[in-house]
């Protein structure tokens, strides 16, 4: 397959049928082909008909037709061409050679340091392919579809100026872009200055300090600190060029602060030789030395990073995200980041705000994260005016280095074309190029606001870290390695060459480096000291707050019946679908405290006070609008609307004048890049409340990686707080094992140091509370909330709209039955969830009048006061039974027993009551799981068996 995609003509072979389609269409409609296709045919008109004539060709299917009805009359006579024919024809190919080069040129470009395969063949690029031969060097053809700037040349000069262009040090891919314009921007781009800069002096002295730096850095630490790991960015020091052209070039643009997602490789030297930490605090770091502040803390090479920088264009503020071990994960985070700060200055189109993402070639391809947030890129609720992409390309992952293990694609950029991102590569071992390649890349990213890459094909000097031995299984690649003078040299040597520096300025550069790291200090300081940006968010009220903190979330009653009427009032002239026009009418009935509140009117009064009050609301899942279960409809679709881009109305849009935006957004297909997302939003915007909503719980573990290396713990390692909201919608009710467990043992064990916070509320009332909590309350913590499903419409699930208006979230809710008398309780029965309202009907049905159900409605951080005064409620307690829907080995159960034991006093047992331990989180056929509830039930109130644990 691999030989088939890089010896296959794209004219011919099997695309010949097409291009005959395509043909037949332009002769019909020029207009409806693609703009180099027109081109190309528009050029074979030149070429005279077999008659010696200038007609311009017609449709075939016509002509195809008539030479049928001739053949019937007799044999047809042929006609010879004319040598303008021929020279037609020479005209025709002279075009198909130039898109030769503008499609497939890359794939000889010079773009390996190391030299390690030979240029495949490729016969379109040779001029012989075409019919040229060497007589036709001199002939003069018409190049005005190119931007070289003649209108003519011949052959021999076209040939040159293709080459310069497209087979040297970059080799761009950018013909599979659908838009014309920016197709034609980037070939007048390369064409004009044959893909070769001409810097000045000063400039070219700037490039080597920085190749200087980067090398500095790791050389200094690779004799200092031996033999630690740092993932050196030896043999890929060109990309600290590459990223400080893109900075400088983005500042100057109007860029204003700019994110940063990268993993190990070269963090280090971006921290010092970028961002400007202070190369003496990353010694200390080397030397064992931490801030104590952190419960936990990581790694070196892990570590984020802010400062503001000097460019021409103005100060720019540079974040460098926080980063664990797993490849590619960032990258969500980082767009999340971005579009909560754009949204923060209403900055639509990302012009002030920029995405940089670096990625290691093996897993730029390997790693699915990087497909999903691609798909991201150009969609409303996630778009961020266009990231630029930084490949340092070491052409090995790890220890794998063969393409054939590698990817199955040419290039391991290829998974961009699925957004049609334009890709420079480019040899790392001409800087100068790799700074083009960076300007142009930032000047597209700037004009058409969507995503390009630059590949920075290099090497990895040292092992995957400092303790590897590479050559173990890269004998031949790591000879070449050792013979490499170094980037640095090779520039260095180039510059006394051409007189921009004397024969000793390369190695003067190096010792003043080397000075430099002994003072622990900088050559350069680019880094500016106390400026204060305005749209900066100070985090300060946030930290150090306790989850037991008072919050006032009630609202007055007649605000909650304002607010009630405009999330239930459409425009006159929009047309609801019936059954929403009924839950809007219900929802007004509530409104007025005519109907007790069900879940959706819960969670709507919630949003609708907290906009109203100035907090902005961001729900994004995969049927966030409407409601996976169709509870919520907070977008509202005109029955007759007659555009399919038109016809929606957003109550929580329209509540007050000034109010803070609601924003609701039906994701992609997406878990793992939507729910990086939203947490990078909430790192970055603590004054949002940000949802993320599954479209079942189960669905969760798609994102297990965000959970547990940002979600759970990027507090404690990195001192990352977010409030991040994570609904995901758990219930056993026979809907099988990937419908019923958010798996809420798992986010439990997650669970300590105060990290987030677990609610499972069962009212609708509770909803609105906890909402309103994660806003009011100065305390950002993640909040997890398993939400129900059959609840939503259970009315025993309501509440009076006069629960809204006092009290608060309640962690735990005692007995509510006021026929239970206390002192003849004999069973306390904990749960939370559904299940309670399973043990009510349960409970009514066989007349137990000595068994009291208290709801724990936070399971993290447990409420021990409040569910310790529920039991001291009941003087002559005996048993405390644990019911739970999931699996005994799943489930709350494992995580919270120590919590109710030492809740307990002295000679009271603790039981278990549900479903025995399961591979599976639920069973898949209904007829079992009613006999799994039907039996965990009658365990709930029968005598005590199986474990128990006696206090």
């Amino acid at each position: 397959m691999m030989q088939q995609q890089t010896s296959n003509s794209y004219l011919f072979g099997g695309n010949a049928p097409y291009v005959e389609e395509l043909y037949e269409a332009y002769l019909e409609n020029p207009g409806s082909v693609p703009d180099n296709w027109r081109q190309y045919f528009d050029a074979m008109q030149n070429v005279p008909a077999v008659d010696g004539s200038a007609k311009p060709d017609v449709i075939h299917s016509s002509v195809i037709a008539s030479f049928a009805e001739r053949a019937k009359a007799g044999p047809i006579r042929t006609i010879v061409a004319s040598s303008d024919a021929e020279m037609g024809r020479k005209r025709v190919a002279a075009t198909q050679l130039i898109a030769a080069y503008r499609y497939l040129g890359s794939r000889w470009a010079n773009l390996d340091p190391l030299q390690r395969q030979e240029r495949p063949s490729i016969p379109e690029l040779e001029p012989s392919f075409y019919g040229f031969t060497d007589a036709d060097q001199d002939t003069v053809f018409n190049i005005s579809n190119t931007y070289f700037g003649p209108e003519t040349a011949t052959l021999r000069d076209l040939t040159n100026l293709l080459k310069d262009t497209y087979t040297r040090s970059i080799g761009a891919e950018y013909m599979y872009i659908s838009d014309p314009a920016e197709k034609r921007w980037l070939q007048e781009r390369l064409e004009s200055i044959r893909s070769t800069p001409a810097f000045s002096a000063e400039k070219k002295k700037h490039i080597l300090e920085r190749l200087t730096a980067a090398e500095g850095l790791e050389r200094y630490l690779h004799t200092k600190y031996v033999g630690q790991k740092r993932f050196s960015l030896e043999g890929g020091e060109t990309f600290i060029a590459s990223i400080d052209e893109i900075i400088q070039r983005a500042g100057e643009k109007g860029v204003q602060e700019i994110v940063i997602g990268m993993a190990h490789r070269g963090r280090l030297n971006v921290l010092v030789n970028t961002l400007g930490k202070a190369p003496k605090d990353l010694f200390e770091e080397f030397e064992g030395k931490h801030a104590d502040d952190l419960p936990a803390g990581d790694v070196k090479y892990h570590q984020g990073f802010s400062s503001d920088i000097s460019t021409a264009g103005g100060p720019v503020h540079l974040s460098l995200a926080f980063n664990p071990s797993h490849l590619e994960i960032v990258n969500p985070v980082v767009e999340g980041s971005v579009k909560a700060r754009m949204d923060r200055r209403g900055d639509t189109h990302g012009a002030q705000v920029l995405p940089i993402l670096v990625h290691g070639d093996a897993a730029f391809a390997g790693q699915g994260v990087v497909m999903e947030t691609l798909n991201l890129a150009q969609t409303r609720g996630y778009g961020t005016g266009g990231t630029v992409h930084i490949v340092i390309n070491n052409q090995i992952g790890f220890t794998t280095s063969d393409p054939r293990d590698a990817r199955s694609t040419i290039y391991c950029s290829d998974v961009v074309k699925m957004i049609e991102a334009p890709v420079l590569h480019v040899n790392a071992d001409d800087p100068e190029a790799v700074v083009l390649a960076s300007q142009i890349a930032m000047d597209y990213r700037q004009q058409f606001k969507k995503d390009i890459v630059v590949d920075i094909i290099c090497y990895r000097k040292l092992g995957h870290n400092e303790q590897d031995t590479p050559a173990l299984t890269q004998p031949l690649m790591y000879k070449k390695i050792a013979k490499h003078p170094g980037t640095r040299k090779m520039y260095a040597d180039k510059l006394i060459a051409q007189g921009v520096i004397p024969a000793d300025g390369g190695d003067a550069m190096v010792a003043a480096y080397r000075a430099a790291m002994d003072q622990g200090k900088h050559t350069i300081d680019p880094v500016i000291s106390n400026f204060k940006n305005k749209y900066a968010v100070d985090w300060l009220p946030f930290l150090n707050r306790k989850w037991t903190d008072a919050a006032d979330t009630a609202v007055p009653m007649t605000e909650l019946k304002r607010l009630a009427t405009a999330i239930t009032t459409v425009p006159a002239d929009f047309k609801v679908h019936s059954l929403v026009e009924k839950v809007l009418g219900d929802r007004a009935n509530m409104g007025k405290g005519e109907m007790n509140l069900d879940w959706g009117m819960g969670e709507h009064l919630a949003f609708a006070s907290l906009v109203s009050s100035g907090y902005a609301v961001r729900l994004t899942g995969q049927d966030a609008g409407r409601g996976t279960f169709v509870h919520r409809h907070a977008v509202l679709h005109d029955q007759n609307r007659e555009r399919w881009d038109a016809g929606t109305y957003i109550p929580l849009q329209n509540i007050s004048e000034g109010q803070a935006p609601f924003t609701v957004i039906d994701s992609v297909l997406s878990e793992e890049a939507v729910l990086a997302f939203e947490y990078g939003y909430s790192t970055a915007e603590p004054n949002t409340l940000t949802i993320w909503e599954a479209q079942f719980g189960d669905f969760v573990n798609g994102a297990q990686v965000v959970i547990d290396q940002f979600i759970s713990s990027g507090e404690v390692k990195w001192g990352r707080a977010s409030g991040l909201v994570m609904m995901l919608p758990h219930g056993y009710e026979g809907q099988g094992p990937e419908h019923s467990s958010c798996r809420p043992e798992r986010f439990l064990q997650l669970c300590a140091d105060n990290n987030m916070q677990v609610v499972q509320p069962t009212t609708a009332s509770q909803i609105f509370h906890v909402l309103r909590r994660q806003m009011v309350r100065q305390f950002r913590k993640p909040l997890v909330i398993l939400t129900p499903k059959s609840l939503l419409r259970n009315k025993d699930a309501g509440s009076p709209l006069e629960q809204l208006a006092k009290g608060a979230f309640q962690t735990v809710i005692g007995e509510v039955d006021e026929s239970i008398d206390a002192k003849k309780v004999k069973r306390v029965i904990a749960c939370s969830g559904k299940v309670y309202y399973d043990i009510v009907n349960t409970r009514k049905t066989r007349g137990v009048t000595d068994t009291a159900i208290v709801r724990i409605e936070q399971l993290y951080p447990f409420p021990h006061k409040a569910f310790a005064a529920e039991l001291k409620k009941f003087p002559n307690l005996a048993e405390v039974v644990w019911v739970q829907d999931e699996p005994q080995n799943q489930g709350p159960w494992f995580q919270i027993q120590h919590n109710i034991f030492e809740a307990m006093e002295s000679g009271q047992k603790l039981a278990y009551a549900g479903r025995p331990a399961s591979a599976s989180p639920a069973v898949g056929y209904y007829d079992k799981h009613y006999a799994q509830q039907k039996d965990l039930l009658e365990t709930a109130f029968s005598k005590l068996k199986g474990f128990i644990l006696t206090k």
